[in-house]
Parts: C-alpha cells; structure tokens; sequence
C-alpha cells in the first residue's frame, strides 16, 4: 500500500512539474508574440525586457538591434538612455543622506543652496522630489546641445514665476531635479553623479550604469530612433546632461537595481518605503507620486512604476509589490510609450493583472444638420471584467477619411464589474458628410489603453 502511494505521489509531482513547464513555455511564446507585433506595428528597432518574480529574475530577453546602420544586434549588455528613471536614484541619494543626518526632507532647498532668490527659498526638498514645489516642467535656459553647469540652470529659474505656490498642486518638473542634484553634490562634498555611483550602482554591482555623456566612448552604446513618414531617422544627440534624466544603463544593470531595492539594509525599511509613499498636497488631497516613482491602485493591487522618454529612447519600470512582479522595458524608438506594452505583458505574466474588456454601445439622433449646436452622443460603458478605479473616458468623431475632427473626453472615473456606466458627450458638426465616434478607455493621466474601440456609430450629417 505505501509503494503504491508512494507511486501515485510521484506521478502527481511529475504531473504538476509537466504542466508548470508547458504553463511556462506558453507564457513566453505569448510574450514573445506580444512583443515582436508591438515592435512590428510601432516601428520599433530594438527592444530589451527584464522580468522578476518575487525577488528571482525569471527573464531577460532582447529583441531587434541596435544600430540600424552598422546591424548591431541587442543584447543583455547594449546601454540605452533610460531617461526619467534617472529620478529614482537621486530621490535614493537623497534618502540615503538623511539617514545619515546631513540632511532633512522638510529642510527648505535655501539651506543648502543659499543663494536661492524668492519664491525658490520657499519650497522644500520633499516638495521638489514629489512634483509639488510648482516649479516649471523645464528650464527655461536649459540648452541640450550645449554643456552647462547645474548652477547656470539653476539661476536662470531665479526670475521665472512659480506654476504654484509649493505644496499646493502636482507639476511634474524635471527643473526640480537639477536643485537636488545640486544639493547632493553640496551636502555629500562630491558631483552629485559621482555620489550616485559611489554609494549605489557600486554596491548594487551595476557596472555600466553612469551619466550619459555624447562626447565619451561608451562600449555597446545603443543608436536612437525616431519613426515618420519617411521611415526611421537618427534622432538629435542632447550634449547637456540633465539630472532628471542622466543615466544610461543596460537591462542587466536595471534588473540588478531591483534587486537591490528589495535587498539593500542600505536605508532603513521605514525610510525605503517613502520612496513609494504617495504624497499629499498641503489641502491634504493624496497623490498618485511618491519620490521620483508614480504609485497608484490598478485592479485591485498597488502598482509602483515610471517611465522616461529621451530623444531617440523610450523607457518604463513596472513594479506590482503585492504580486511580488516587476518589469523593465527599454527601447530605442521615441514614438510610443511602453506602458501599454508593459501592462500588456503584466496580465500574460500574472491572470490578476490581465485587463478588463469592456462592452460600449452609442446612441446618436437620427437626423442631424451641420450647424446644430451640441448634438447629444449618448454613450454607456460596462467593464465585464474587475473593477478599475481613475479612468479617462475619450471620444474621437472622424470624417470620411479617417481623420479627427472633435475630441471631448471625461477623467476620474470609477468602474464596477458589470455595471453600466452612462456618459452624455455632445458635439456641432460643422458640415455635411459622414462621421464615425470611436471611444477609447484609458487609465490616469492616458497612460495605457484598456480598449479603443472605431466606427461604433455612423452619424449622418445633412
């Protein structure tokens, strides 16, 4: 009796090993395809990915090349700029210092860089790590083709009225980086940049990972690519380095970094978790950005991420804590965001994050005149799938030929799982002719699609 059980539990366990390969060799056929048609609709030349489950790589894979001229192909080692996901390491920097008690998030950016005029001496750094100091989205005398010195950035904001008084609203800023890379590099004695690799990439043994210089060789550096009409075209080579976007990394190197967000006793675990924490505005409304990464609900779990954009380079970092996933993608095509791809690719990874579908009907009026003010466009919306909270509702009407002639869409939409959801748009044509409404689904601030959905409804126009 205990051999043949013994026998049975054997074919079970070899029974679930089996069917978790098979699982598994689905699962990367399926990404697989997902990626190579992306690449293929988007023009995209080269594309590298990094997955981790619950603290294990579970894969890196490259695809495409890069360099179109020369044919290089990808590979785990080929250094993109990452752009925006430069913004987590100097927000670590700055943690980092204040665990040592050189510095304080409250502290007013004023007390380190003393020279700062009003209003700059009103905003703290906390308030410059989480968007709210209402500084500018750029410099106003930020020049990418010439070498500049932080400071000469800095002053030239000293005359530029602030968007908002600090702490009041959410404005991404990119202005707001070089003031902390300045104030790294005089709280830590040492260029901010050198700071960085010193007490980051160094312990997290992210070896080519640095400032992206035009002018040094760097090995295996990648060409990047902008797509029109005349097919692909080497895009323009920024010489000014930029603290909120800086960096240049491989996906080997990415794929160590999160690890060692996981790993490191570095700061403390109270401390690492304000990187994540989301913001509040002095009014007390809670925000969707931490320290230099967005974090914000998305079906029913947390999703922590950034993406960053540079001329040539797309980037995007998707964390899902609760689900123990992260995914790193890195491309060399400017066009298009990798979000949708990523979250895509999130669902083939974890059913829990798969998206919801969506049924979308469109009632219009029968007869229709150009020149009529505001025909009403009757729209319902059910999710069939989960509940998903902050959504971005659009509408597009196109003529004959395809081509968008209105746009009106609602935010801050909550969906419940079957649950019909009514919204009234309206629109006054302009002149005769036939029009399709088309409704797109997006999550906040449009940043990845969950349906589009064309040529739902005709409306004739007499």
């Amino acid at each position: 009796m205990m051999k043949q059980l013994l026998t049975f539990s054997l074919v079970v366990l070899f029974s679930c090993s089996a069917a978790a390969q098979e699982n598994n060799v689905l699962t990367h056929i399926r990404m697989d395809s997902l990626i190579k048609k992306w690449m293929a609709d988007t023009h995209t030349p080269g594309l590298a990915i990094g997955v981790l489950k619950r603290g294990h790589l579970a894969k890196i894979k490259t695809y495409g090349i890069a360099d179109v001229e020369s044919g290089a192909p990808l590979t785990d080692e080929s250094v993109f700029m990452i752009a925006s996901l430069s913004k987590q390491f100097i927000s670590f920097a700055i943690l980092l210092l204040e665990q040592e008690n050189r510095l304080s998030l409250q502290d007013p950016a004023v007390k380190y860089i003393t020279e700062l005029p009003d209003p700059l001496n009103k905003m703290t750094i906390y308030q410059l790590l989480t968007h709210t100091s209402g500084l500018v989205r750029d410099p106003e005398n930020y020049h990418p083709y010439d070498r500049q010195a932080i400071m000469d950035v800095i002053k030239s904001m000293y005359t530029i009225p602030l968007n908002a008084q600090p702490g009041d609203k959410w404005l991404y800023s990119n202005a707001g980086y070089f003031i902390l890379a300045e104030i790294i590099t005089r709280v830590s004695g040492s260029p901010w940049d050198t700071f960085i690799i010193n007490k980051l990439f160094i312990p997290a043994n992210m070896t080519k990972t640095r400032t992206g210089t035009v002018s040094e060789i760097i090995p295996g550096r990648v060409a990047g690519y902008n797509y029109t009409k005349q097919g692909l075209v080497n895009t323009e080579k920024w010489i000014a380095v930029r603290p909120s976007g800086a960096f240049v990394s491989t996906i080997n190197d990415m794929v160590k970094w999160d690890n060692f967000l996981d790993t490191t006793h570095l700061l403390s675990p109270e401390r690492k978790s304000l990187l994540w924490k989301p913001a509040r505005l002095n009014n007390g409304v809670l925000l969707n950005y931490a320290l230099g990464w967005y974090a914000e609900p998305f079906v029913g779990t947390t999703r922590i991420h950034h993406d960053g954009q540079y001329p040539g380079f797309r980037s995007d970092y998707e964390r899902f804590p609760d689900e123990g996933l992260t995914l790193i993608i890195l491309s060399n095509l400017d066009n298009g965001p990798l979000e949708s791809l990523a979250i895509k690719a999130a669902g083939i990874l974890n059913p829990k994050l798969t998206l919801p579908p969506f049924n979308i009907r469109v009632k219009v009026p029968e007869k229709v005149a150009a020149g009529d003010l505001k025909i009403p466009i009757d729209i319902t919306i059910v999710d069939e799938g989960k509940d998903i909270v902050n959504s971005l509702i659009e509408m597009e009407i196109w003529d004959e030929s395809g081509k968008s002639v209105y746009k009106q869409h609602a935010e801050g939409l909550n969906f419940s799982s079957a649950e019909p959801k009514q919204l009234l748009f309206s629109w006054s044509p302009q002149k005769a002719g036939r029009y399709t409404v088309n409704i797109g689904v997006y999550g906040s601030r449009w940043a990845f699609s969950y349906a589009w959905m064309t040529n739902l409804v005709t409306i004739k126009v007499q």
